[in-house]
């Protein structure tokens, strides 16, 4: 049960993930997104810029830790994502650049949110 949950655990933090990458694309179509994803995507920038751990990878460590499994240091990034997309470790730039990434991808996609509300409020 407890590796189901971890595993679970797993599960949403990537969705989050995306949800804070690319959660912007929804607003174009659903402006009121915005009331949960900027903050979302906010967290996440802040993250990466600070190092800071998300509560979710502790969560699944004690999920690990009572399923008997071993658990791991660092955060979710590091352990699941960075070894598929970059074949050395997590590194403080690596984080800037990622951090960077969410903000740039989220102002461009609430730049045309922006530009298209304003054209269906014209009509």
């Amino acid at each position: 049960m407890y590796n189901f949950l971890a595993n679970a655990v797993v599960g949403i933090h990537f969705l989050f993930i995306l949800f804070v990458v690319f959660g912007g694309l929804l607003v174009i179509r659903y402006p009121k997104m915005a009331f949960i994803h900027i903050p979302a995507a906010v967290w996440g920038a802040m993250v990466e810029f600070t190092g800071w751990f998300c509560p979710l990878t502790p969560l699944e460590n004690r999920f690990r830790s009572l399923a008997g499994e071993q658990s791991y240091s660092g955060d979710f990034i590091q352990r699941y994502l960075i070894p598929v997309m970059y074949p050395e470790n997590l590194t403080p730039k690596i984080q800037l650049i990622l951090g960077s990434i969410v903000v740039v991808v989220n102002v461009v996609v609430y730049v045309i949110a922006v530009w298209k509300y304003r054209q269906n409020v014209r009509r």
